[in-house]
């Protein structure tokens, strides 16, 4: 069980980090909400807890909690920029459908 970050979110990742001047990574997880049942939460990450899954790739942690990885497992996370809007976008194996706004999905 795995999810990745390409390069363009690790360096992202890595700038938000640096601005906030300290934490070990970054918070991949899921919450119920949303019209489609389900949404990404990413938050800083100063303590890994017990439970959690680390993952390391282009010099950025991510931290996963078990119950938050059977949803987001085989996720890939990319920052993007489309004209003056940027944001992450996750390419997740295990949802079978989205929002037409893409902030939430289903599985």
């Amino acid at each position: 069980m795995a999810i990745s970050i390409s390069q363009n979110a690790a360096n992202h990742v890595s700038d938000q980090l640096a601005s906030r001047g300290h934490g070990l990574g970054i918070r991949v997880g899921v919450k119920t909400t949303g019209c489609s049942g389900m949404a990404y939460v990413l938050e800083f990450v100063d303590k890994v807890e017990v439970g959690d899954h680390v993952f390391e790739e282009n010099g950025v942690k991510l931290v996963v909690d078990s119950k938050s990885l059977v949803y987001i497992d085989g996720t890939e996370m990319d920052f993007v920029k489309q004209g003056v809007n940027q944001g992450f976008e996750f390419k997740n194996p295990n949802a079978k459908g989205e929002c037409g706004c893409g902030e939430s999905f289903s599985v």
